[in-house]
C-alpha cells in the first residue's frame, strides 16, 4: 500500500477545491499550517464573511498516534491499541444565502500497524447536501453526480453508499435526516488497496461538479429576514449532528486534533426554538414534507 501517494492526492485535492471555491466567492481562503504534538499536523484553509460563503473550510490533516482512539476502532475492536496514521481532506461550506445549501465532503485513509501483524488499512468518505429551501432539480443533480462517481466501481455501489448515507446522516433524537443525503462509505478495504484508492479519488474529484452548479444557480436568489431566520433554525440540526453523532468530529477530539480545525464545520449563526413547527403550506413546511424524507433522487 502506498500511503505517500494518498497524501499527494489529498494535498492536490485540497488545492484544486480551494481554487475553485475562491473563484466562486471572489475572496481568498485564509491558510494556516499546524502541528500536532503527538505526531503529524495539517493545513486549514478557511473563509469567513465572504461574498458567497458566510463560513467554510477545506482542511487537510495527516496525524499519527500510538493507539487508535475509540471512535476509530469501534467497528473493528481487534485493532484497538494499534499504532495508527490517518490522513484526509474534510470540508464544510455554509453559504450566506438561505437558498444555497450547506454541503459537506470528506475523503480519508487510515493505516493501523502492529509489530508482527499484517498492516490494516481502510478508506472512507462521501458527500452530502443540506438545503434549507429545497429544489428537486438541485437534489437530482447532486445525486446524479454522486452516482457518476461510483458507477465505474460496480452497479451496486451507488445504491449501497446512498443508503449508507441516509442511515448515517440521520438525527435519531429528532427522527429526521440532516438533509437530502448523497453518498457515504467507511471501512473500505476490499477488493484491494488500488481499487479502494481509485474509488475514493473519484468521490473527491466529483465534488465540485456536484456542488458548484447548484451554488451558481441559487446564489443571487432574493431572500429576506424570514429566510435567514429559518436557515439559522435549521443550522441547529447541523450542530446537533456534528456534536452528537459525527465520527469524524469525535475522532478529531479524541485524538487530540486541533480544535479550531475540527469545529470549523460549525455554522456561524444558529438559533434554537422550543417545539417550533412550520406553518402548513409554507416553503418551510415543504422542506420537511418533500425533502427531509427517504427518497431515491435518481
Amino acid at each position: 500500500m502506498n500511503s505517500p501517494a494518498v497524501k499527494d492526492y489529498l494535498l492536490g485535492l485540497q488545492r484544486r477545491i480551494v481554487a475553485s471555491l475562491e473563484k466562486l466567492d471572489g475572496n481568498p481562503f485564509r491558510e494556516e499550517r499546524w502541528d500536532r504534538p503527538e505526531g503529524g499536523g495539517g493545513i486549514s484553509r478557511v473563509i469567513e464573511e465572504g461574498n458567497l460563503f458566510e463560513r467554510g473550510g477545506v482542511n487537510f490533516s495527516h496525524v499519527q498516534g500510538a493507539a487508535l482512539p475509540p471512535s476509530a476502532s469501534a467497528s473493528r475492536p481487534e485493532l484497538a491499541g494499534r499504532a495508527w496514521e490517518a490522513m484526509g481532506v474534510s470540508l464544510v461550506l455554509h453559504p450566506r444565502n438561505p437558498y444555497c445549501p450547506t454541503v459537506h465532503m470528506n475523503v480519508r485513509f487510515f493505516l493501523a500497524t502492529k509489530e508482527g501483524a499484517e498492516p490494516a488499512f481502510w478508506f472512507g468518505g462521501g458527500m452530502d447536501l443540506t438545503p434549507y429551501y429545497g429544489f428537486a432539480g438541485d437534489a437530482e443533480h447532486f445525486h446524479r453526480t454522486c452516482k457518476r462517481a461510483l458507477d465505474p466501481f460496480g452497479a451496486g455501489r451507488h445504491t449501497e453508499f446512498k443508503a449508507w448515507c441516509d442511515r448515517y446522516f440521520f438525527l435519531k433524537h429528532r427522527n429526521e435526516p440532516r438533509g437530502v443525503g448523497g453518498v457515504f462509505f467507511d471501512d473500505l478495504n476490499q477488493p484491494d488497496f488500488d481499487s479502494c484508492f481509485a474509488l475514493t479519488q473519484s468521490v473527491g474529484d466529483h465534488f465540485i461538479d456536484a456542488y458548484a452548479p447548484i451554488i451558481e444557480k441559487r446564489r443571487d436568489h432574493v431572500f429576506g429576514e424570514r429566510e435567514r431566520d429559518f436557515q439559522a433554525y435549521r443550522r441547529g440540526r447541523y450542530v446537533e449532528f456534528n456534536l452528537v453523532y459525527d465520527r469524524g468530529t469525535l475522532f478529531g477530539l479524541q485524538s487530540g486534533g486541533r480544535t479550531e480545525a475540527i469545529l470549523m464545520s460549525m455554522p456561524p449563526v444558529v438559533k434554537w426554538r422550543y417545539d417550533w413547527k412550520p406553518e402548513p403550506g409554507t416553503p418551510e413546511a415543504k422542506l420537511y414534507s418533500d425533502f427531509l424524507v427517504a427518497r431515491d433522487w435518481v
